[in-house]
């Protein structure tokens, strides 16, 4: 009985992964829809505007070449991290994300036609004394992951002697220079251009550095007929005038003071009551893709679990192994790692794509399926003993007498744990904002991104998974008292 469970949840696994795979080849196939990985927030390439869509130079550029060639995208904001290694999996065909062109970077990419100058410089807070790159010897340095400016600062890293330290995005990056947790950070000279302009309080202190242009990317030799759309369409927007009407909307000085302007006079928006008030669509959209992932997380760990579980006290040595195992590699590997290998290492092993969202129900269910499983075996076990040897010199089968008398102890010990594993399980949720999951945690990174209130929006959002944990620890309570009764 447990062995069909287990074939059938393997089963279920399986067919799911080959059916999105197919799905994904026949859309790619007919409609010609190519999934471009971007950034989260990269102003004025990519951000989120104050009706929370992704708009920027990258964006747009991206779905008028769309247009201009007659092909479809599908843009996914993951952040520039994650873009890189989904593209390197296969998950993605493409990334648009302000990535600079670099000899290291185009041993393992092909890039596009150039479509933008760029070049690294170093900013420090208003109030800073740092003037130059001497200056920063033992002292912290802020850089995003992944980035050419990363690896220009990283470069100076030992001749200067200073530390660093990583962010996966830019706002987070800027605030801990601004806080003054870092004492400078580096980025691409037209990115800190326009977040100064438009009220980050930082400054420029040294001149561009490594001149180079931004590109396109897609695998090397793969995804070529994308590629060459993109410089065919990129030549006839700059042909017909499309190219300087997108850089304009977003750079140039009138748009950016009234961009100014705007954040300037939206005090009212930067209060918790406005916060909400504008934001209250996407923060429940959010909650909502938080819950579900949980529900759908939780079921999946209960089953995998409940199996894994049993397998541990069963009389079968080789059964017993095969849980031990399993329950101390899931519980083993942290689920950010897990999430990471399955969204991005096993396709770029198989070279089958996995949904994000899938990939992260995956996750959950493997990693708390190995805690459910534990409690499970540990709830069993907790039965006395004698118990079932009483039960078999009765002549009852190892299996009724599981059913009739030692299970209905057990689940009693279990149910406080089932309860509390959902509430974990809604917390761990979190972790898969890194694969590009729009849940509650990402939700907030992209609001931030926009309105530089960090210690607000994190609170509410605190807030909100207080009360849904809050409702959870009620009824686990309420469980316990009718368990007891």
């Amino acid at each position: 009985m447990l062995k069909k469970a287990f074939i059938f949840i393997v089963s279920c696994l399986c067919t799911l992964l080959i059916f999105t795979n197919l799905n994904n080849n026949h859309v790619n196939a007919d409609t010609k829809t190519y999934n471009i990985g971007t950034d989260v927030t990269y102003p004025p390439f990519e951000f989120a505007n104050k009706n929370n869509q992704y708009v920027g130079i990258d964006i747009d550029l991206m779905k008028a070449i769309a247009k201009e060639e007659g092909f479809k995208v599908n843009i996914q904001p993951i952040g520039f991290n994650s873009a890189v290694q989904s593209l390197q999996s296969g998950q993605i065909d493409g990334v648009i994300a302000g990535m600079a062109i670099t000899d290291e970077r185009k041993q393992k990419f092909d890039f596009s036609k150039p479509y933008y100058k760029t070049g690294f410089i170093m900013t420090v807070a208003k109030n800073s004394n740092i003037t130059s790159l001497k200056q920063l010897r033992g002292k912290r340095v802020a850089l995003k992951t992944g980035t050419a400016a990363a690896n220009y600062a990283l470069s100076l890293k030992d001749k200067y002697g200073f530390k660093t330290v990583t962010f996966d995005d830019s706002d987070n990056m800027y605030n801990d220079v601004v806080n003054g947790n870092s004492v400078a950070c580096f980025e691409d000279m037209p990115v800190m251009q326009y977040a100064i302009q438009t009220g980050t309080k930082l400054k420029i202190v040294t001149k561009p550095a490594q001149s180079g242009y931004y590109g396109f990317a897609v695998m090397k030799g793969k995804n070529q007929e994308l590629l060459h759309k993109f410089d065919d369409g990129l030549a006839k927007l700059k042909k017909n005038g499309g190219y300087d009407k997108i850089v304009n909307r977003y750079i140039n000085q009138n748009t950016i003071a009234e961009q100014k302007k705007a954040n300037e006079n939206s005090n009212n928006e930067h209060t918790f009551i406005g916060l909400l008030k504008q934001n209250s669509g996407v923060f429940l959209n959010g909650l909502w893709k938080t819950i579900y992932l949980t529900i759908l997380g939780i079921i999946g760990a209960t089953i995998f679990g409940i199996v894994i579980g049993f397998l541990g006290v069963i009389p079968n040595k080789f059964a017993q192994g095969i849980s031990t195992t399993v329950i101390y590699i899931f519980r083993g590997l942290p689920l950010l790692v897990l999430a990471l290998f399955i969204y991005n290492g096993i396709p770029s092993l198989t070279g089958t794509k996995i949904p994000a969202f899938i990939a992260g129900i995956i996750t959950l269910t493997l990693n708390e399926g190995a805690y459910t499983a534990a409690f499970v075996k540990g709830g069993i076990e907790a039965v006395d003993k004698g118990q079932m040897e009483a039960a078999r010199s009765l002549g009852l089968s190892f299996g009724k007498a599981m059913k009739k008398i030692i299970l209905p102890q057990g689940i009693k010990i279990m149910v406080p744990s089932f309860v509390n594993q959902f509430i974990i399980t809604l917390k761990d949720t979190s972790i898969l904002s890194i694969i590009g999951i729009l849940e509650l945690t990402q939700t907030g990174k992209i609001i931030i991104a926009r309105n530089l209130e960090g210690f607000k929006v994190w609170a509410i959002i605190g807030l909100m998974y207080l009360i849904v944990i809050t409702v959870l620890t009620w009824i686990s309570n309420y469980l316990q008292k009718k368990m007891n009764s």
